[in-house]
């Protein structure tokens, strides 16, 4: 019972962790001081639509850049943007200041989720 509960804790934290790191990075991202160049990687803040409360949700995320296309990804199969894209892949990213509506394409691989962005 007792590792159980340890579970449980470390999952708060990591959780709680990253709110407080989102809640930091999401309006320096949003702004377009970390936006990836044409060519690059950077941080930008993907929108998505709750999958249960409809609600907009954002989160920032390290992106990979090929002009108008954005490659987002996480090895964390259960991230909520994730399963939130897939039951409504119609989102948006902010990018170099600005908010850009943008349909994502998921692909699942053995490692990795990705999701791909095309402006």
């Amino acid at each position: 019972m007792l590792p159980h509960r340890f579970d449980e804790l470390r999952k708060d934290l990591v959780k709680q962790g990253f709110r407080t790191l989102n809640s930091v990075v999401r309006p320096i991202a949003k702004a377009g001081l970390t936006s990836p160049m044409p060519i690059g990687i950077g941080i930008v803040v993907v929108e998505t639509t709750g999958r249960r409360s409809g609600k907009t949700r954002e989160v920032p995320l390290v992106a990979t850049r090929v002009g108008d296309r954005i490659d987002v990804s996480t090895v964390r199969r259960d991230s909520q943007w994730v399963k939130n894209l897939a039951a409504d892949p119609d989102g948006a990213i902010w990018l170099k200041g600005e908010r850009r509506e943008a349909t994502a394409d998921i692909t699942e691989g053995d490692f990795l989720t990705r999701a791909t962005f095309e402006l």
